[in-house]
């Protein structure tokens, strides 16, 4: 095993941090992922040091590390066109009366706040989403204007700059999830967002290859062609259908588990990701950070699926080779 094991809380977040601690513990995982909602990691209580402290103590009591905390549900909202359905993902503090903008800024001081928040855990890494101004733009008609994709890329720099300016200040990185409903959803619009950065370091990516896998996306030349950027590695396997069904890629507006979907998260090895090329992908790249299961399966008790994913990844994944398997012969 070359890497340590994570497991990501954002699913488990209706259990008590410490509930969640002995349970990852027991099901083989060597630290957590912490998300930034439930109990699990608070970031207005997290600018107090005694705080992150006290989380520490529960962490090493179990023998977990820590190497990421994740935002995803606040970094949403800076970005997004903001309606009711972000009320039930940011805190009352954030929603304040709904308006819209109001909303953007609080999320985006938020964020200010998280990459604080992770300093004081003495951790590098923030992952989370950055919401997008222009997805419902995907595939719309009237045809889309070039100028209202430009301008969307515009949005999220002029936003996403300062908060990066705090990131930069206390030295972590925020690690975007590339996923649908996200300025980068694959290697186009990812190259893309970055750009809109001027590339600048402390923007980077949480690899997950189950947003890429069902859109036919390339997700081992996504780990290739960004290698630099791989900040944290989310572990999370898709099933897409080989044959025509009756929700296509789109989802036809039908839930997760529905039969009739082209697509569905599975648990790791379950799904139709290929592991393997994507450890090697991870090796080439020198990624020697965590590999963190985010485990969704609708159709398995999340327990057992979660102490398979670990055993799973631990087999899979081995360190790159030190030298050519022909050296010998040029000795």
């Amino acid at each position: 095993m070359a890497r340590p094991v994570t497991l990501f809380t954002g699913q488990w977040a209706d259990l008590p941090f410490e509930t969640m601690c002995q349970k990852a513990k027991e099901f083989g995982y060597d630290g957590i992922e912490l998300a930034c909602w439930g109990d699990h990691f608070e970031v207005d209580k997290a600018q107090d040091q005694a705080y992150c402290d006290a989380r520490w103590e529960v962490l090493n009591r179990y023998g977990l590390q820590c190497f990421a905390i994740s935002n995803h549900l606040v970094g949403q909202a800076v970005c997004d066109n903001i309606d009711e359905r972000h009320k039930a993902i940011v805190s009352p503090a954030i929603w304040g009366d709904g308006d819209p903008e109001g909303v953007r800024q609080r999320a985006a001081e938020e964020m200010r706040a998280t990459a604080r928040a992770a300093a004081n855990m003495g951790l590098k890494v923030v992952n989370g989403f950055t919401g997008s101004s222009i997805w419902h733009l995907l595939y719309s008609f009237p045809p889309v204007l070039p100028q209202q994709i430009e301008r969307g890329f515009q949005d999220f720099a002029e936003r996403w700059n300062p908060i990066l300016d705090e990131f930069d200040r206390v030295g972590v990185r925020f690690a975007l999830e590339v996923h649908p409903t996200e300025i980068a959803f694959d290697v186009a619009s990812a190259e893309t967002a970055l750009q809109a950065l001027n590339r600048r370091e402390a923007f980077g990516f949480n690899y997950d290859p189950s947003h890429l896998g069902y859109q036919n996306v390339d997700y081992v030349k996504f780990i290739d062609r960004f290698a630099d950027r791989i900040y944290h590695v989310h572990m999370k396997d898709v099933w897409w259908s080989p044959v025509p069904t009756e929700a296509g890629v789109f989802g036809g507006h039908t839930n997760f588990g529905d039969p009739r979907r082209t697509w569905d998260f599975r648990s790791i090895g379950r799904g139709r990701v290929e592991f393997e090329e994507i450890i090697r992908a991870l090796n080439r790249a020198n990624y020697e950070g965590p590999l963190s299961i985010e485990w969704e399966d609708m159709g398995m008790d999340r327990e057992a699926g979660a102490a398979e994913a670990a055993a799973y990844v631990k087999r899979i994944d081995f360190k790159p080779s030190t030298r050519a398997f022909d050296a010998a012969f040029s000795e």
